[in-house]
């Protein structure tokens, strides 16, 4: 059997404390995972509940923005998932007058460009703001739908400040006040604005 070894009662003693330490430390790990899985659970809820009032809201919007742009028609946004709404994805489901309701994926550029400004007008709604700044937004409407687009931008122009970014002419004949980059001289770019009010043109130079 060897030697006795004198030292096993101090080391079983030793070994009995560590097994407590850590398994008190094991312990308190556990009510601290189940702490946070409470708090991630109640924090999903809440988000669940805000989205998903959000969603309702804004998908009203959308509704009504859309028969704006398209003088008509109706569009809605469908969850692909009603049971995991965090996780879900968001169909657009639309019809211009005189068309089926289908996928957005199946309508033309145009009509999906105007889709895409119903749906961003329709979130600025829910959560409106005093200044927007839009960028070449209008670039692949065709001269109708863009008539529509200037049109409604005018009506909300009333509750908001637009900066377009834009290189549409009709766009522009639209807008209250111009600015651009002239280049009177070669290698000296100048800023111009151009205000226009009852169709009467004045011209600046902006230092």
């Amino acid at each position: 059997l060897g030697e006795v070894n004198l030292g096993a009662i101090e080391e079983l003693s030793r070994l009995q404390d560590r097994i407590s330490f850590l398994k008190e430390q094991q312990e308190d790990l556990k009510k601290g995972e189940a702490s946070l899985n409470k708090v991630l659970a109640e924090i999903d809820q809440r988000m669940e509940f805000y989205f998903t009032r959000a969603f309702d809201q804004i998908n009203e919007n959308f509704s009504t923005t859309f028969q704006e742009l398209f003088q008509g028609g109706q569009v809605l946004l469908k969850l692909t998932d009603q049971n995991n709404i965090l996780e879900s994805g968001i169909e657009i489901i639309a019809q211009p007058p005189g068309k089926k309701l289908q996928n957005i994926t199946l309508l033309s550029a145009g009509e999906k460009v105007l889709t895409a400004i119903a749906l961003v007008f329709a979130i600025l709604r829910f959560k409106p703001a005093p200044f927007y700044l839009l960028d070449e937004v209008e670039s692949m409407l065709d001269d109708a739908n863009l008539t529509r687009f200037t049109k409604f931008l005018k009506q909300n122009s009333e509750q908001a400040q637009f900066i377009l970014i834009t290189h549409r002419k009709r766009t522009m004949e639209e807008s209250g006040v111009l600015y651009g980059v002239t280049m009177p001289e070669a290698g000296v770019s100048k800023l111009m604005s151009l205000k226009l009010e009852n169709n009467n043109l004045t011209r600046e130079a902006v230092n």
